[in-house]
């Protein structure tokens, strides 16, 4: 990636902002679409602010990615998304608008570059008969966020089978967790409260979910960015580290050594449960070589750590999704 141009979209997200610092220490030239073009609404990125190119767009404006085509990417790395999965039942415009039609917007202005790398969820997989989602599924998205991201992927595919073999890349990504994760997310909000000594209330937590830290899945893009051969259709990137959620709230509170009082069992389950849920990676490991590198109990000790930080120099530990 070194002196290439890389343009990030969503760049300032959670996930996004971990690209971005490992693109800037592979070497590359880095822009940044982001809605408002000041620190205080990108505070992910303040430690590499006067590093990056920042570019004030939004996609649903097509004129607005003016400045994208005149940075001219080589290297695209599409994150942004309306992706509030509760909230895209009531503000189902706004999550087509900015999912679909900004996704084909952002391909329609970087036609030509040499690599597109569309981020997707493991949401469009929806509720299966099996518990392992592999990519040969055909997706049940379950709701307005899920059905937007699958109807990007959908444009995607069209744009693979009529641009220049190769040139487009997608990749659904699994539970994601780590440092800087909105604390709306399971695994913040658990260590926050482990950490207050508040208590934690869960359902019996039979049900099972994989989680990755955020590291790993940057891994995955930049190693599907560089892959030399076409890579038709989506991949999936998932560690495949299943968990109750019941083991993860005890393990998170043996990490935190709190004293929170844990109350397994105290809330109900949801009606629409998914009892288990994980990522067949096969696809992944073997046409991209990734292995993730840091396992579950190593990724929550730091961020446990980096939470435990937060707190002990009065930073806000609260960020938007």
């Amino acid at each position: 990636m070194r002196e290439k141009r890389v343009l990030v979209t969503g760049g300032s997200g959670f996930i996004g902002s971990h690209l971005v610092k490992g693109l800037l220490e592979a070497g590359a030239r880095v822009a940044v679409t982001v809605r408002y073009g000041n620190l205080v609404k990108n505070i992910r990125l303040a430690d590499c602010w006067n590093c990056i190119h920042v570019i004030e767009a939004d996609l649903r404006n097509r004129g607005a990615l003016q400045a994208v085509r005149r940075f001219d990417p080589e290297y695209i790395f599409h994150l942004a998304a309306y992706q509030d999965v509760g909230q895209s039942f009531a503000q189902i415009e706004e999550c087509f608008d900015v999912n679909a039609k900004g996704t084909a917007n952002l391909l329609d202005a970087c036609e030509g570059a040499p690599k597109f790398i569309y981020i997707s969820t493991s949401e469009v997989y929806g509720v299966q008969s099996s518990a392992q989602l592999s990519e040969d599924m055909q997706p049940n998205p379950g709701s307005p966020y899920a059905v937007t991201k699958y109807a990007a992927e959908t444009f995607c595919r069209m744009k693979q089978r009529i641009s220049t073999p190769g040139s487009i890349v997608i990749l659904r990504l699994f539970n994601a967790f780590g440092p800087y994760q909105s604390t709306k997310a399971v695994i913040p909000e658990l260590i926050l409260k482990c950490l207050r000594s508040e208590p934690v209330e869960t359902t019996t937590g039979d049900q099972t979910r994989e989680f990755n830290f955020v590291a790993n899945l940057v891994d995955g893009m930049i190693l599907a960015a560089l892959h030399p051969d076409p890579l038709d259709g989506p991949i999936n990137l998932a560690g495949g580290e299943e968990i109750a959620i019941r083991d993860l709230v005890l393990r998170i509170a043996h990490v935190t050594n709190s004293r929170s009082r844990i109350a397994v069992g105290a809330l109900p389950y949801r009606p629409n449960e998914i009892w288990r849920m994980r990522g067949d990676s096969t696809r992944a490991r073997q046409e991209l070589g990734w292995t993730p590198r840091v396992d579950l109990d190593t990724g929550l000790g730091i961020t446990v750590d980096w939470f435990r930080d937060q707190i002990a120099h009065g930073n806000p530990a609260f960020y938007s999704p």
